[in-house]
């Protein structure tokens, strides 16, 4: 009678192997995310590589960087919309304080603000864009980079 219970046992440990797997998720580890490379470039010619995670869907611009214990230093996270929009950004749930940049269709940074950690503070530019990039705090300052410089994005990079 007992063995007639080891194919339901193998098929219950199968479906949670499947549901829970090791494919990130909420750990940390970046999820599911598909990643760029991006180069952002100053008004003095100084230029910066980056390492983005691409949120293009609504599931994933929702989700974005919550849940993370930190971001490495030249990691990000690029927003991408299908179209200009005014869309605004919290903190809830993102534990790393982060600074995000507003950017045009055309690859200039329009507005960047500081955004502290876990805040439900509603960020939002004074005027449309079409990509958010986050970065840990100060990063876009470190690095002398601000408003009117440039971010070069690859063509490939769109909206779901």
């Amino acid at each position: 009678m007992r063995l007639a219970y080891v194919p339901i046992v193998a098929l219950l440990l199968a479906l949670a192997v499947a549901c829970g797997g090791g494919g990130g998720g909420g750990d940390g580890d970046g999820g599911t995310f598909l990643t760029a490379a991006i180069t952002l470039t100053g008004s003095a010619g100084k230029r910066a590589e980056l390492t983005v995670e691409l949120a293009r869907s609504a599931a994933e611009r929702g989700r974005g960087l919550m849940f993370r214990e930190s971001l490495a230093e030249e990691r990000g996270m690029l927003f991408v919309f299908a179209q200009e929009t005014k869309a605004g950004f919290w903190m809830k749930n993102t534990k790393t304080p982060l600074s995000i940049a507003f950017i045009d269709g055309e690859g200039t940074i329009l507005e960047i603000q500081d955004m502290e950690a876990l805040s439900e503070d509603l960020h939002r530019p004074a005027e449309p864009y079409r990509y958010a990039l986050e970065v840990n705090q100060g990063w876009f300052e470190r690095r002398g980079l601000g408003l009117g410089d440039r971010v070069e994005i690859p063509a490939d990079v769109r909206a779901e």
